[in-house]
């Protein structure tokens, strides 16, 4: 038991989702620990004002002590999402890492929360079994040092059937029936895990998407983005851009844009497949990468894609702490001041087309030529002579190697 002396119970901090985890969680540290139990949940998109509503009136029914709610939608963008932008980060070519950006906002919105009540450990209820565990632990073990992490489902290595007879005995009522397909809902977008997804084939049945596809026309939207930020859809100006993005995906969404399955590798050395929706992100991210073609110079460019695969792949892992996270960002910033104008993009069902832009810094600017007709920067006689001193260490390698052949 944790009691201390004077009856003095020690506190833990759970990050509550209102699942069967951290329901499992929330009885077993309160009534078979003794634990004052505090759960928190971090809104980061993916739940309505009437599921917070829902989750806090359960974790009451199960005897926390406290429930508070955070809104962290506007600050995950401000602190992650924005710089997922910023770098048009799709891991492997193709995840926009929804989840693994989402959790690690959710564990230091947790961290915090344990270090204000000054409580004894933390918890969550992560399995053995994939990347979050080590994403909240590492964040915790920063950010809280020396406070205990506990961890019922993976330290247990409890079975489904095994957390619903405990809290079946528990007299706790809630809904056991297990979805078919297990979903994760952010901002930033949605993942779907299914039996298709725990094999190397096999792909997702149209009636496992959350958003079904209702949309057969062809669409053609304007996004205004201003420093590399989406600040406008359609011409209509939001006060933030993770509004923009909420507004975005229910106008993308119903096309069926950014589904698809991803394989990758975990931070605990597997790999793992998942689906995913992120019609929002994946028009962004692809609508900005097709402006900041038109407004960066080749070798900034260059170097953001550099940058922009490092930070992704550390992001992914946990790292979103480590100071050089810090520096990239500071690129990043620096390299978006340029980034403004208008995007066109045409909708159809599953698939979209970036078909121009407009930006005051447009460097193919018809001012000083035409690619593939004329130039006004330069004459045909500039280029023979640049041409000839360009290759010139080229052409005295090749020279020596004959010469000594």
């Amino acid at each position: 038991m944790s009691e201390l002396s004077g009856n003095k119970k020690k506190k833990v901090v759970l990050g509550f989702s209102g699942g069967l985890d951290t329901t499992y969680c929330a009885k077993y540290l309160s009534e078979d620990l003794g634990y004052e139990v505090h759960s928190i949940i971090v809104n980061t998109g993916g739940f309505s004002e009437k599921e917070l509503e829902d989750i806090e009136a359960h974790a009451r029914r199960l005897g926390v002590t406290s429930h508070v709610t955070v809104n962290a939608v506007e600050n995950y963008y401000d602190s992650i999402v924005k710089y997922l932008v910023f770098g048009n980060v799709l891991k492997n070519n193709t995840y926009p890492l929804s989840v693994s950006a989402e959790r690690l906002s959710q564990a230091l919105h947790i961290a915090s929360h344990a270090k204000a009540l000054q409580a004894d450990a933390v918890a969550h209820g992560s399995t053995g079994a994939g990347n979050d565990q080590v994403r909240f632990d590492m964040i915790f073990h920063i950010m809280i040092p020396g406070m205990e992490i506990i961890t019922p489902i993976r330290d247990q290595k409890l079975s489904r059937e095994q957390e619903i007879t405990y809290l079946k005995g528990k007299k706790v009522n809630m809904n056991f029936e297990k979805s078919v397909y297990s979903i994760n809902k952010g901002l930033w977008g949605t993942s779907v895990g299914g039996r298709e997804t725990l094999s190397s084939r096999g792909s997702l049945p149209e009636s496992a998407w959350p958003t079904q596809v209702t949309k057969h026309d062809t669409e053609e939207i304007s996004l205004g983005f201003v420093r590399g930020e989406l600040k406008s859809v359609n011409d209509q100006s939001f006060d933030h851009p993770s509004r923009a993005i909420q507004h975005l995906q229910g106008i993308a969404g119903a096309y069926g844009i950014g589904r698809d399955i991803h394989v990758g590798d975990t931070i605990i050395g597997i790999k793992g497949r998942v689906g995913f929706e992120a019609a929002a992100p994946i028009v962004i991210i692809k609508a900005h990468h097709a402006l900041e073609k038109h407004v960066l110079t080749k070798w900034q460019l260059g170097w953001k894609d550099q940058l922009a695969q490092f930070y992704g792949n550390w992001l992914h892992e946990g790292q979103i702490l480590d100071p050089v996270m810090r520096d990239i960002e500071t690129f990043f910033e620096s390299s978006q001041q340029h980034v403004t104008g208008k995007v066109y993009v045409q909708l159809q069902p599953y698939r979209l087309q970036v078909t121009g832009i407009e930006s005051p810094y447009d460097l193919m600017s018809s001012k000083f030529g035409t690619y593939g007709e004329m130039n006004t920067g330069f004459t045909g006689e500039d280029v023979r002579g640049f041409s000839k001193i360009f290759g010139n260490q080229t052409a005295i390698y090749h020279k020596i190697k004959e010469a000594n052949a």
